[in-house]
């Protein structure tokens, strides 16, 4: 886990550093200069574009990490990058073409109930197209563990500019259409920089010699595309279905309350950058050993700091509710559903690298392809009655369905569980803090509030760990501060 822990440090680092940013931007920036409406467009746009992004990468980030290994030969591996790197066109073109023909039709439909969607196709497509080809060449650098920079580039490069143009928005350096019009530059802009970083790492000679297995690297990318489509539509339909049912200043306020739980995953984000191709490796190799181990200590570790992310947020949600317009205060059960599902995700380790990089992943992806369906109609029926709450509720019970379902398969086919009984300590560990803490409050002001009930929940939190031996990677990595204060 040396390698794991190294790259995983420095991508948490930056990824909470990017998040950071994405929280002044979305709970200062966006919800103080633009509009309740154009906030709501922002996240339309940006959720349709995420719709389609695996629809147009064809499935070759994960196809680059689960065969690259494959490919000793420079030959071999040239034809192989050539190929992955044409692949997405085959859908690209055909996208744009349909774009082209079909704009008012396609602009209606999405403006079905919200008309203000109806001009934005063309910004759809480009940041779809920008976000695809920078999820190709991000994988390109994971597949010579070096991750960091494409981390980088993904969690801080857009949010860092976006910040830039709200402050020139709110300043009247420029107005509503231009930001508009910017964001999707600066997507455009990530991409090519990314790409220009991946060929410095790994240079490819163009080859049009096809690889002798394209037929499997072809139809692995093809069934990718649906397992990739199913994950997006569980995590981004329900912002899209807003837009179709109710009045779209609620997508701004259901993005607000998911980014709050999204800050969760910020962990697992950061160890998957590195454990996603270490296992697609440990796969090749058939070494079941290790990864047996890589999935119990993946799945604890992300437990125990989700978990803990998780409880402070829900234990200071009021006090950081006050810091927000009033408009957008009433997502208290958006946070706790979406971030309960960011938890379970965690405690799932690295169960989607595993299925995903093994010959099993045509019943996962089919798995997959059934509960998006099943995502779409609990949006259907959910948001018309509950609103906001209610595309939590169907985000909730997808994707609880999903995670339950994969890790039982994993269990059929490799005998593996994430699960020990340390995993049981910090869930108990968990409610109990949660508990002692829900009811305890000050009376100063929420910021002082939030800081000191914070600073005690993890003082607690890390001494009990330590004290039960609880997880022996964390606290490896705890106990010279607990040795220095015995000092």
């Amino acid at each position: 886990m040396g390698i794991v822990y190294k790259q995983s440090a420095k991508n948490l680092i930056v990824t909470y550093f990017g998040f950071g940013i994405g929280a002044i931007n979305t709970l200062f920036l966006y919800t103080r200069f633009l509009s309740d409406e154009y906030y709501g467009l922002v996240g339309v746009i940006l959720s349709t574009a995420g719709l389609l992004m695996p629809l147009m990468a064809f499935g070759v980030p994960n196809t680059l990490v689960k065969y690259f290994s494959r490919y000793q030969d420079f030959n071999q591996r040239d034809n192989f990058l050539s190929l992955m790197i044409l692949l997405p066109l085959v859908t690209i073109i055909p996208l744009a073409c349909y774009s082209y023909l079909a704009n008012e039709g396609i602009g209606n439909f999405l403006a079905r109930r919200n008309t203000i969607v109806k001009d934005y196709v063309w910004y759809i497509f480009f940041i779809g197209l920008a976000m695809a080809y920078f999820e190709v060449f991000y994988a390109w650098s994971k597949i010579q563990l070096r991750s960091v920079f494409g981390n980088f580039m993904k969690e801080i490069f857009v949010r860092a500019g976006i910040s830039i143009l709200l402050l020139l928005l709110h300043f009247q350096v420029i107005t509503v259409a231009i930001f508009l019009k910017s964001m999707v530059v600066l997507y455009l802009l990530r991409t090519l920089i990314m790409a220009f970083k991946a060929f410095s790492m790994l240079s490819v000679k163009w080859s049009f010699r096809w690889t002798k297995d394209l037929s499997e690297v072809f139809n692995y990318s093809l069934l990718i595309i649906l397992g990739g489509s199913s994950a997006v539509i569980i995590l981004e339909i329900d912002r899209f279905m807003i837009n179709q049912f109710i009045a779209i200043e609620n997508v701004a306020y259901y993005s607000v309350a998911v980014f709050i739980a999204i800050v969760i995953a910020v962990p697992a984000r950061a160890m998957h950058q590195i454990t996603y191709p270490l296992t697609a490796e440990l796969l090749n190799k058939q070494d079941y050993l290790s990864l047996g181990q890589l999935y119990k200590k993946s799945s604890l570790t992300l437990f125990i700091i989700s978990g803990l992310v998780f409880l402070l947020i829900i234990l200071n949600l009021e006090q950081l509710y006050t810091f927000l317009p009033i408009t957008y205060r009433g997502g208290f059960i958006v946070v706790f559903l979406i971030g309960a599902t960011k938890v379970y995700d965690a405690l799932n380790g690295i169960n989607n690298s595993i299925l995903y990089n093994s010959k099993y992943y045509r019943s996962s992806l089919i798995l997959g392809v059934f509960l998006a369906l099943c995502t779409i109609l609990f949006n259907w029926v959910f948001i018309p009655k509950f609103g906001i709450d209610g595309a939590a509720i169907a985000s909730f019970i997808a994707i609880f369905l999903y995670n339950s379902l994969k890790l039982i398969y994993v269990y059929q086919k490799f005998k593996m569980q994430p699960f020990t009984r340390d995993t049981f300590k910090v869930g108990s560990l968990l409610i109990f803090l949660g508990v002692l803490f829900y009811s305890f409050q000050l009376s100063f002001a929420p910021i002082i509030n939030i800081l000191i009930k914070s600073v005690l929940v993890i003082a607690c939190y890390f001494v009990i760990l330590y004290r039960f031996q609880i997880s022996e990677d964390i606290v490896s990595k705890i106990s010279p501060f607990f040795k220095s204060k015995k000092k």
